[in-house]
């Protein structure tokens, strides 16, 4: 059995001690072993995730993981609601940030342009997965720092 691609996933059953229903980067070469890594922290609405991971008992548990959208910058492709009760409508051109919370639910933060530049703001409105589609992911060039081998 294959293991699912490095990135952004859902638990939807307990991995060794990781409860469903979490947010983890699955790692197929981490330390100690392929395995999911859960969030220690969130920096700039993005998670850090911790250097040491739950190994899969067993290779099947990683077709049990569902597949996140990756954390970043979007354009608003077509408009919607972020849920039926239609609390808040993005309009399509609207840059957004795409994040996660620990219980793998989607957040958009809207930045707003500032005397000082762009502003992102902490907390971030919560969406349907289902509308995630309706998003298109922008190509920003990235300074990764791994000085203390954190996955970012």
């Amino acid at each position: 059995m294959a293991l699912p691609k490095c990135g952004l996933y859902r638990t939807t059953v307990d991995i060794g001690g990781v409860p469903a229903g979490r947010l983890v980067y699955f790692h197929d070469h981490g330390d100690p072993g392929p395995g999911v890594y859960p969030p220690t922290s969130w920096h700039l609405n993005r998670a850090t995730f911790s250097p040491q991971g739950v190994t899969l008992p067993d290779e099947s548990l990683g077709s049990t993981l569902h597949p996140l959208a990756p954390e970043g910058l979007y354009r608003v492709e077509r408009a919607f609601e972020c849920c039926p009760k239609r609390c808040m409508s993005f309009e399509p051109g609207l840059l957004v940030q795409l994040g996660y919370n620990g219980a793998a639910e989607a957040l958009l933060f809207i930045p707003k342009w500032t005397a000082h530049g762009l502003s992102f703001p902490e907390v971030g409105q919560k969406i349907d997965e289902d509308r995630v589609d309706r998003l298109a992911a922008l190509k920003v060039v990235e300074e990764r720092a791994s000085a203390n081998g954190t996955l970012h």
